[in-house]
């Protein structure tokens, strides 16, 4: 009986490791891994097995920005399964990275895998495992057509609440070459499918003369502009998307 108290605040208890076989991925690819779960000094029955990826993001509340953890996808991988005392139990799964996930842009955006043992009447083991998302490759073609062909610097790039879109990631640039002289800086947000990405562009114009500087105090020099880029496109010569992403922007030069 003791022992079992001691399991339910965690000492002594059953302990979850995820173990993947590597930790770089794309969006749409397959995860192939397997949960080891060892057994404390006590019996336990375990309710369920879930891996929860997870990223920070960035929510406005109260007029102030505040940072927190969020659930991207959530997969089960288990249901109810008892962990005798001392005993190894491996659980092997294959998952696959949704397409809306994030890309983790070298340390930009932390991304990692967390398993928890649901444990009725138990403090739940849980174990986390960091992941790198490289782009994807129709995403990387868009980001190499705006910063080597379009001239554009990547700035900033950050998890926020839309609350429209839910959570999505904004890649924010700063103007160069000949947009220099108009743009303050260009905001765009990737909605990913296996055919084609939706892109939807907030382009802020720099502000010229007293009517800029009007617009510019109520933001109104900011215009929200949109296009889709097939996977024909994607895949095709580069300087097709450079193309396209040039004439939205244009758009806005007066």
């Amino acid at each position: 009986m003791f022992k079992k108290l001691l399991a339910s605040v965690g000492v002594g208890a059953a302990k979850v490791d995820t173990q993947l076989e590597k930790d770089q991925f794309i969006p749409g690819e397959d995860v192939h891994g397997k949960v080891v779960i060892q057994g404390g000094d006590v019996e336990q029955s375990i309710d369920a097995i879930h891996i929860f990826l997870m990223t920070e993001a960035v929510r406005e509340v109260d007029d102030r920005k505040v940072k927190e953890e969020v659930s991207l996808q959530k997969y089960a991988l288990s249901g109810p399964i008892t962990v005798q005392e001392g005993e190894t139990k491996e659980i092997p799964f294959s998952i696959q990275i949704p397409f809306h996930v994030p890309s983790s842009l070298g340390r930009r955006l932390p991304i990692w895998f967390e398993t928890g043992l649901d444990i009725p009447r138990a403090l739940d083991p849980e174990d986390r495992d960091p992941v790198t998302i490289a782009p994807h490759p129709y995403i990387q073609t868009i980001l190499e057509a705006l910063e080597n062909q379009l001239g554009f610097r990547l700035r900033k790039v950050e998890m926020e609440y839309s609350k429209r879109h839910g959570y999505v990631q904004e890649f924010e640039f700063a103007p160069g070459g000949n947009y220099r002289s108009y743009l303050d800086e260009l905001e765009t947000i990737f909605f990913l499918n296996e055919t084609h990405v939706e892109v939807m562009l907030e382009v802020d114009r720099r502000a010229r003369g007293l009517g800029g500087l009007f617009a510019e105090a109520l933001e109104m020099d900011e215009s929200r502009a949109s296009l889709t880029l097939t996977k024909e496109e994607l895949t095709g010569h580069p300087q097709t998307v450079a193309r396209r992403l040039q004439e939205t922007i244009d758009r806005y030069k007066k």
